[in-house]
């Protein structure tokens, strides 16, 4: 059996390859879509409450002009200069995201609920220069960037670009109800200074085409953050090629079900995350949709306005999202009426989540999968095809998967083997991590740490993690990470860290500890733990006990642990309402 099997099952119109890219690059291929939607409105920020306000392509490409501007001549960054990301999804974020790439920069996303020491290893080790960070956690800052490169910070709020009635009310509640924004001690501009600045310059003729001389589809465009193998924090070199490939490949896989200019897509993901950031922010821009942009989709009643107010025909999510939903009373009752199909990633959709959707939306609903590594698509469910519930689809058009034993050997279908792949959208590699570089991509094949099986027809499933990533929402959490962490405290001995299954998150953290007497609590453990990570990675439960599981080389067996969490009923430890959503909002 040929090993692209999966060509013969394309549906009609899919191409096996995608052909030459016909872009320069990422900006060349933004102020084409602008072009050609110049009028259209790009972007609308719906609050929970309904407040909203929007942005047309034309805007977005005249505001992302001033920020690249701003850029290289106010704050006199260079070519390749690293610019760190840390918002929430708003209007302000394809500005600056955009304008990042127009002035020949490399973007840094940062998720914005990271803790001060999270922020500290990301900036420093990326070499960031600047920062544009989301108002409300700028407090944080004179922790942080003595420890790093950067020299200018943007501040951003959550309402910029918003009809000022709008603005000021969600301002005022901040600042005197909630009390979500603390003063900002540090050096700062603000996004709005900052881009009149760089109005002004480019009225008297800055040439913003010129900053973009010499990038092309090789240039380094997105450091998008991972654990990769180890579990060490390092930045995935995306290219130009890479993200623009990966728009192009997803796209044929979508057949006709995305129509130019006339989609309205709910974005409750991050922007910062790689399967928002390639799906919904480049590739729906690039079909002149428009994005309705969530900031906080915790809880699920957050989306009600959204789907009120706007004709939605496309959501992107994963399992817990769409599972969120489908426990909603409004959801239920009165089901988007305009939708036209969704696409879940991030974590496996599970098969009940699926056929329920499908019940209740009458729509179709296919999963797909990647990695941040692969920009991050490499198989997809083709809409207008066969969709297979509990798989992962078929390659995408240019990608090879293939699945091998320990020797690199292909497994014949049906034998699972690791998931391996190569084609346009894959990484260039780590940042300044050659080792880890070398590790996971050998001969051109991105070695994924999956294992899977492809079937007859050329549809994989994953039947296993080769790594010991811990999936939460569709965030990754690696265990070294958290055991580091809680190994600082004096008491503690060791400590082995796995996932719990669970219903709402697919999975909770636990943490397996091994301390002397007096031992830590668990509280004091859990309450050290939240003071270093991010919520989503936070244990939701400890277990003390006498010895770790291990090798004979002293390795903590996290295979073991996960075995005596099989005996666990789900749902213990379920996880803080909006704690593993990364979410952010008023």
């Amino acid at each position: 059996m040929s090993e692209l099997v999966w060509l013969e099952h394309y549906p009609p119109g899919t191409e096996p390859e995608i052909g030459e890219v016909p872009y320069r690059n990422l900006p060349d291929l933004l102020r084409q879509a602008a072009a050609r939607y110049t009028d259209t409105i790009a972007f609308t920020h719906c609050m929970p409450n309904g407040m909203n306000g929007s942005l047309r392509y034309g805007d977005v490409e005249r505001l992302s002009d001033d920020f690249a501007v701003y850029l290289r001549e106010v704050v006199g960054l260079e070519q390749g200069d690293r610019v760190a990301v840390q918002m929430p999804n708003c209007l302000s974020y394809p500005v600056v995201a955009f304008g990042i790439l127009k002035a020949g920069c490399v973007l840094v996303n940062t998720n914005p609920l990271y803790t001060a020491s999270e922020m500290t290893h990301q900036f420093k080790d990326s070499g960031a220069r600047a920062l544009v960070i989301i108002d409300m956690f700028a407090d944080r800052l004179p922790e942080v960037l003595p420890q790093t490169q950067i020299e200018t910070v943007v501040t951003v709020r959550i309402s910029e670009f918003l009809p000022a009635v709008v603005a000021g009310i969600i301002r005022a509640t901040q600042r005197y109800w909630s009390r979500m924004v603390q003063p900002i001690t540090v050096e700062h501009t603000s996004l709005l200074a900052a881009l009149e600045s760089g109005r002004a310059r480019r009225k008297g003729g800055s040439d913003v085409e010129g900053y973009l001389q010499g990038i092309d589809l090789d240039s380094l465009a997105v450091l998008q953050y991972t654990g990769g193998t180890t579990g060490v924090s390092k930045g995935a070199m995306l290219s130009h090629g890479n993200l623009v490939s990966n728009t192009l490949q997803t796209l044929q896989m979508c057949g006709s079900a995305i129509r130019p200019g006339e989609e309205t897509v709910l974005t409750a993901l991050p922007l910062y995350h790689v399967f928002a950031f390639t799906v919904n922010l480049i590739g729906f821009y690039y079909m002149g949709a428009r994005n309705i942009l969530i900031p906080s989709p915790r809880p699920p009643s957050n989306l009600k306005r959204a789907f009120e107010n706007y004709q939605i025909t496309w959501i992107t999510g994963v399992n817990t999202l769409f599972n969120a939903l489908l426990h909603e009373r409004w959801f239920l009752e009165y089901p988007p009426k305009y939708l036209r199909a969704s696409a879940a990633g991030g974590m496996a959709l599970h098969h009940s989540v699926a056929e329920h959707w499908r019940e209740v939306t009458g729509t179709p609903i296919v999963e797909g999968y990647g990695l941040t590594e692969s920009s991050p698509a490499l198989t997809f469910n083709p809409l207008g095809g066969t969709v297979k519930d509990g798989t992962i689809g078929m390659p995408v058009p240019s990608t090879e998967v293939r699945c091998v034993d320990e020797d690199g050997n292909p497994m014949p279908p049906g034998e699972p083997g690791e998931l391996i792949a190569r084609g346009p959208q894959i990484m260039q590699g780590y940042w300044q991590q050659p080792e880890e570089t070398q590790e996971t991509l050998k001969d051109g094949w991105l070695h994924t740490g999956d294992i899977a099986e492809m079937d007859e027809m050329g549809y994989f499933t994953i039947v296993d993690r080769k790594k010991d990533m811990i999936l939460v929402s569709g965030f990754n959490v690696y265990p070294n990470e958290v055991e580091e962490r809680i190994a600082e405290l004096p008491s503690v001995i060791e400590a082995g860290v796995v996932g719990v299954p669970n219903s709402k998150t697919g999975e909770t953290v636990r943490a397996y500890v091994v301390a002397e007497d007096p031992p830590p609590s668990e509280a004091e453990i859990i309450a050290h733990c939240r003071e270093h990570l991010t919520a989503y990675k936070v244990p939701r439960s400890v277990t003390f006990v006498d010895e770790l599981p291990k090798s004979p080389i002293g390795k903590i067996l996290r295979k073991e642990l996960r075995g005596a969490v099989a005996t666990v009923p789900a749902d213990v430890g379920d996880p803080e309402p909006g704690a593993a959503s990364g979410s952010v909002g008023v």
